[in-house]
Formats: structure tokens, C-alpha cells, sequence
């Protein structure tokens, strides 16, 4: 009689458990299914209160954490939001609720910007193996071996990539590009033209396309190509640099200084490269248009960055008693 006591005892504390890891199976999902909707409506709050609820009794629930990273990002708080999806990628349980290929490539993303660039370059790699009839892994791999200098590497990503799509502007760009750095000027000069017909909102190419017109000496396109090349913020300043260039070797100094003077008052940083040739090309002007008082000014803002710039200190140096000498000055004007 004990025996089937015992037994009785047994079963319904089975049962009891069964039923409880029904009920929490069928409970957990549907509260982890209302995140994705208050996400949505912005209740990130209250989100967040349901995911930490399980996370306290789940700490290796790899959709919580996933859940969790989007919160974090959508509280613009991205650098604790990449620590939650690193955790998700040590589980690597991907599935219908984590799409891997969204995963890798919004944790790619992340890890880029906060410079952990190898890792980003992994994750890319990856989803180029998962999925390689997908031009943009190919793509975005070719950029980032580019970044590193591994120019061998990235025109193999880069070939792949428009072989698969040759409509995928960035891809026929970044193409050229790395055909322009290891001087190839004719193949660079037809990916950019292809990325400028493919994506004409890609203003670096036409800054390139002009670097290249204007080494071969066609100043008129370059300058064209150029003048597009500034509606990129990121590329204004270069492009206006490189125009004055143009018109320096064209003779005419005129021209050019007002493209420099246009340039150096774009200058958000005075130590840059684009900064330091702006003014050097801005002094040259001056000097052949005889206008020494504005050219030694550029001079010495260049020298109080950086005193072994190119000849500045040589100039200063030829011009020293003309800026001590008003006399001088009234001379040489």
C-alpha cells in the first residue's frame, strides 16, 4: 500500500512540474512576443521591465538579450546595447525569433562604431559564407579590407561583388578607388563612371573621377566633375582644394584663390591635411598675384600648426624683412 502511495505521491509531483513548464513555456513567449509590440509603440520602459523580469530568472535566454540590445538601442544607448548582442552571439542560438543574417549584420554595424573594426570585418566574412550571392557582404567586405590597406585582398571582395550585381554603385566605387591607389587609372576611371551611373548621389566618386581628369590633364571635366563632388559635406573642402589645384595649373592664380579662400573658410579643423594644402595652395596664389601681405598670413597659420610643412619655414624665412619692414612692404607691393 505504501508502494502505491509513493507512486501516487510520484506522479502527481510530475505532473505538477510538467504542467508548470507548459504553463511558463506558454506564458514566456507571449511575454517576450508583447516586447517587439511595446518596442514599436515606444513604451520602451515597460519593455525593458518584462525583459530584466525574465532575464533575472533566465540569464542565458539568448532572445531576452536580443530583445534587450534593441531596447538599448532604440534609448540611443548603443555601446550597452552591443554588449547585450555579444552575449546573444556566444549562445549562437539563431532561429526564426533571431534572424542571424539581421543579427550579424546590425552587431557588425555596431562594433564598426566603436572601432572593433576585425570584429566588424568577422561578422561580414560570415554572412558573405552564409549568403554569397549577396553583393553587399561582398561589398562592405572589399571596404573594410580597403580600410586596413589590404589592397590585394579587397579587389578580390570588390570584383565578386559587382560580378554579382553590376548595378550596386558603392561596390563599382570602392572598386575603383583601390584601382586608383595602386595606380590603374584607366580601369578606376570606368568604375567611376559606373558608380556614378548606378548611384549618382555618390559624390566621392566624382571627387576621385575629377582627381583623375585632372592628372591627365583634362582640366575642363575635372573641374566639372568637382564642382559636383562638393554637394558631399564630407568631400567640400577637398573637392574646392583640388579645384584650386586645377585652375593653379591652368595659370590662372585668380581663379583658384577664390576657390581657396572659399575652401579655407570651410576649415573646421586647422591641423588637417585638407587644411594645411588649402592654405599652402591659398600662399602660392598670393605670392604670384603679389599680394605678399596675405600670403605670409597663410604662411604663418600653417607654421603655427606645422613648422616642417612642405617649405613654409623657407618662405617665412625669404620673406622675414617684409614682415618686419613697413617700408619693405609698401616696396614690394
Amino acid at each position: 500500500m505504501s508502494f502505491v502511495v509513493i507512486l501516487i505521491i510520484f506522479f502527481v509531483i510530475a505532473v505538477a512540474v510538467l504542467s508548470f513548464l507548459l504553463i511558463r513555456m506558454l506564458i514566456q513567449p507571449r511575454r517576450l512576443g508583447s516586447v517587439l509590440e511595446l518596442i514599436k509603440q515606444n513604451r520602451l520602459p515597460q519593455a525593458a521591465k518584462v525583459v530584466k523580469a525574465i532575464l533575472a530568472k533566465e540569464p542565458r535566454n539568448a532572445l531576452a538579450h536580443y530583445y534587450m540590445g534593441k531596447i538599448y538601442l532604440a534609448e540611443n544607448k548603443p555601446e550597452i546595447a552591443l554588449m547585450e548582442l555579444k552575449t546573444v552571439s556566444s549562445m549562437g542560438q539563431f532561429g526564426h525569433e533571431i534572424p542571424e543574417a539581421e543579427f550579424r549584420k546590425l552587431i557588425a554595424s555596431l562594433y564598426e562604431r566603436f572601432g572593433q573594426l576585425e570584429e566588424a570585418l568577422k561578422e561580414y566574412i560570415m554572412l558573405s559564407q552564409n549568403d554569397p550571392s549577396n553583393a553587399d557582404y561582398w561589398y562592405q567586405c572589399a571596404r573594410m579590407f580597403d580600410d586596413r590597406g589590404k589592397f590585394d585582398v579587397a579587389v578580390k571582395y570588390a570584383r565578386k561583388a559587382v560580378e554579382l550585381d553590376g548595378r550596386h554603385g558603392k561596390a563599382h566605387f570602392i572598386l575603383g578607388l583601390i584601382l586608383y591607389k595602386t595606380k590603374h587609372p584607366l580601369e578606376a576611371k570606368a568604375e567611376f563612371d559606373l558608380a556614378i551611373k548606378h548611384d549618382p548621389s555618390n559624390y566621392e566618386s566624382y571627387y576621385y573621377l575629377g582627381k583623375l581628369l585632372k592628372e591627365s590633364n583634362d582640366y575642363t571635366g575635372a573641374l566639372v566633375a568637382l564642382e559636383r563632388a562638393q554637394k558631399s559635406p564630407a568631400f567640400k573642402v577637398k573637392a574646392l582644394v583640388e579645384r584650386g589645384g586645377t585652375y593653379m595649373n591652368q595659370g590662372s592664380f585668380e581663379n583658384a584663390s577664390i576657390e581657396l579662400e572659399r575652401a579655407v573658410k570651410l576649415i573646421k579643423e586647422e591641423g588637417s591635411t585638407e587644411a594645411l594644402y588649402a592654405r599652402y595652395f591659398l600662399a602660392m596664389c598670393y605670392e604670384k598675384l603679389k599680394e605678399l601681405d596675405l600670403a605670409i598670413d597663410q604662411w604663418e597659420k600653417i607654421y603655427s600648426r606645422k613648422p616642417q610643412f612642405r617649405d613654409v619655414s623657407e618662405k617665412l624665412q625669404q620673406y622675414q624683412e617684409y614682415r618686419s619692414d613697413d617700408r619693405m612692404k609698401d616696396y614690394l607691393t
